[in-house]
């Protein structure tokens, strides 16, 4: 078979493919139409998210057997089209869902103790003591959104901490030992902390807008490192100055460009100047899931499917 590469990934991607005898291709440069002319020749195809596969890129890909994705979503394929012309999509949620967990932790220890605003203040020699007084998680109810790979694997990491854990999820019977599935009404009166880690899907479009927030019973927390269309920024923003929501950590945003690579051109938003300038807002670039194992771990997960499928 031959396989086209379409972003960049680990080295071991490649090297174990063409050891199982695959011919691989590397494209990184480029443009959609002219992959498109040529997508016929290839059997499968291994990308992050560098442009969308839709039905017309499916309809030229006469030949195509899988397509790979080396990240968790596969929002930027029309997976019902692939689907039903008999093509195999891979995911790789299993890869990186270890450091997601290890971000979120990261990201709501940080913003509960103010690292962020002290780190700026001392480096401009401000000694400000009681002004970051911080808060402590023990004691707290964590709730998650969405309980599959990434908020198991969050879940996971909260054990050590004397506190409840919450799930809510569409599907039944996911919880477990690491967190209680609940139904949304208990979630909204009991959560100090909201986590989402869910897949992009007309059901989270926007899921997190001021009528879903008005339905918490007290102020909470708000951590993303999921979709960042899942969150109205501008509710979001109004919930900040309210004091409904208490403070922010956003890996993801709403504005980002599909691939994931960039933010935006234009100019910035309002909302977005507010969330940049907040003492108690945390943003980083979707890194939730970029650690150097993960880069390893993803790339073997596709691997090990292809082989499990094809081999």
């Amino acid at each position: 078979m031959k396989i086209l590469h379409l972003d960049t990934n680990h080295h071991l991607l490649i090297n174990q493919l063409n050891d199982l005898g695959y011919t691989n291709h590397e494209d990184y440069v480029s443009s959609k139409t002219e992959v498109e002319a040529k997508i016929h020749e290839y059997d499968g195809i291994v990308l992050r998210s560098r442009f969308t596969i839709d039905s017309a890129f499916l309809n030229a890909a006469t030949n195509l057997k899988f397509i790979g994705r080396v990240g968790a979503g596969l929002e930027n394929i029309d997976c019902e089209y692939a689907e039903s012309k008999g093509i195999y999509l891979i995911s790789a949620p299993e890869g990186n869902r270890n450091a997601v967990g290890e971000h979120t932790l990261g990201m709501l220890l940080s913003l509960f103790n103010k690292l962020n605003k002290a780190n700026t203040e001392v480096s401009l020699g401000k000694w400000l003591r009681e002004d970051n007084r911080g808060i402590e998680l023990d004691g707290k109810t964590v709730g998650l959104i969405g309980y599959g790979n990434m908020g198991k694997a969050f879940a996971k990491k909260l054990r050590g901490f004397d506190v409840e854990v919450v799930c809510y999820d569409i599907k039944d019977h996911v919880g477990d030992a690491n967190a209680r599935q609940v139904s949304l009404v208990e979630f909204q009166q009991k959560a100090d902390v909201v986590s989402l880690h869910t897949p992009q899907t007309p059901l989270t479009l926007n899921m997190i807008n001021t009528a879903f927030i008005n339905q918490f019973s007290k102020p909470f927390w708000l951590i993303n490192t999921a979709r960042g269309k899942s969150v109205v920024t501008q509710d979001l923003v109004l919930a900040l100055k309210s004091g409904k929501i208490l403070g922010a950590g956003l890996d993801v945003l709403e504005y980002e460009k599909a691939s994931f690579e960039t933010l935006f051109s234009s100019k910035l938003p309002d909302a977005f100047q507010y969330l940049i300038h907040a003492d108690n807002v945390l943003l980083s670039p979707h890194i939730a899931g970029w650690t150097v194992e993960s880069k390893e771990k993803l790339a073997q997960t596709i691997v090990d499917k292809i082989k499990a499928k094809f081999c």
